[in-house]
């Protein structure tokens, strides 16, 4: 229950990703799920590695370069999903950005066991 819960959260950040910036689009309701999906799985297996393999200019830059990690991460999904699309490092960059302060607020409302809980 709680990873689908997880899907449907980074379903709705992408989708308003996709309402809030130009250059991503997404094609259908089959291609958000999915993408959500995919980049779930690329933010649990890829992107560790790549910030280990990038921790030297990570520390150089404060940590500002995960967010060109995320923005990777982003435009990875795009080419493994039909149906997403994302035109240029901008557009990953600031979609990247809007996925994550919207799956921070929605999965602040998410415990740990996958269910929905009021904030107290």
């Amino acid at each position: 229950m709680g990873f689908l819960l997880r899907v449907l959260i980074n379903a709705a950040a992408l989708w308003v990703a996709a309402s809030l910036i130009p250059g991503i689009t997404l094609a259908d309701v089959g291609s958000t799920l999915l993408a959500a999906l995919v980049l779930g799985l690329v933010n649990a297996i890829v992107r560790p590695v790549l910030i280990f393999l990038t921790l030297p200019i990570t520390l150089l830059t404060l940590g500002l370069f995960i967010f060109v990690l995320n923005a990777f991460c982003l435009w990875l999904t795009s080419r493994l999903v039909p149906g997403f699309t994302v035109h240029g490092f901008g557009a990953a960059f600031l979609g990247a950005l809007v996925i994550s302060v919207v799956s921070w607020v929605l999965t602040a409302f998410v415990s740990d066991a996958g269910r929905w809980r009021r904030i107290s």
